[in-house]
């Protein structure tokens, strides 16, 4: 109705008797925030990555020529990603080597996921450019997603939210012991 006010005068909107579940960390991934926009601007994450100690970082294992990190942003608790040291964008430009490790590690990830979480089964893969919905186009990484019978419910769907039972650091720790 046209007299229904939206806004009370402190701003704070008109009680609507929906819960709110804040998570103003995901501003830095809606801003786009050292997201490099190709092979030559912005600081890359993944190659920063490097540069810091595995806690830090959030690093579960380094490889020779590539290495596993907790996602920032999981779709699921337990969301790693497998990327190359290497700055390198896309798929066909990597080496022998550097495929070979990104699949052995991608299979250890599954294992290890699955030995201390009980995943039930997992969605594989990667976005190869912008337009195939890379977040980070300029750095080529495989997502390894854990899946449960069920883990799909009305939150992600209808609240536009994931929920994760455990803080990244406990999850990361977790993966990194069982790693060995």
């Amino acid at each position: 109705m046209a007299d229904d006010p939206v806004e009370t005068q402190d701003g704070a909107g008109v009680p609507d008797e929906l819960e709110r579940l804040w998570t103003p960390h995901r501003m830095a991934y809606i801003r786009g925030e050292n997201k490099p926009l190709d092979g030559t601007t912005g600081e890359c994450p993944f190659c920063r990555i490097q540069t810091l100690d595995d806690e830090e970082g959030l690093v579960v294992h380094r490889g020779d020529t590539a290495y596993v990190v907790l996602n920032l942003y999981p779709y699921t608790p337990g969301h790693l990603m497998v990327c190359p040291f290497r700055h390198v964008a896309d798929y066909p430009d990597l080496t022998v080597e550097e495929t070979d490790e990104v699949a052995r590690l991608t299979q250890a990830a599954m294992r290890v996921v699955r030995s201390v979480s009980g995943a039930h089964g997992f969605n594989i893969g990667m976005n190869q450019g912008a337009v195939a919905g890379a977040g980070i186009a300029a750095h080529l990484h495989q997502h390894v997603v854990p899946r449960w019978a069920g883990d799909q419910n009305f939150m992600p769907i209808i609240g536009r939210t994931r929920t994760l039972p455990q803080l990244m650091t406990e999850t990361r720790q977790l993966l990194a012991d069982a790693w060995a």
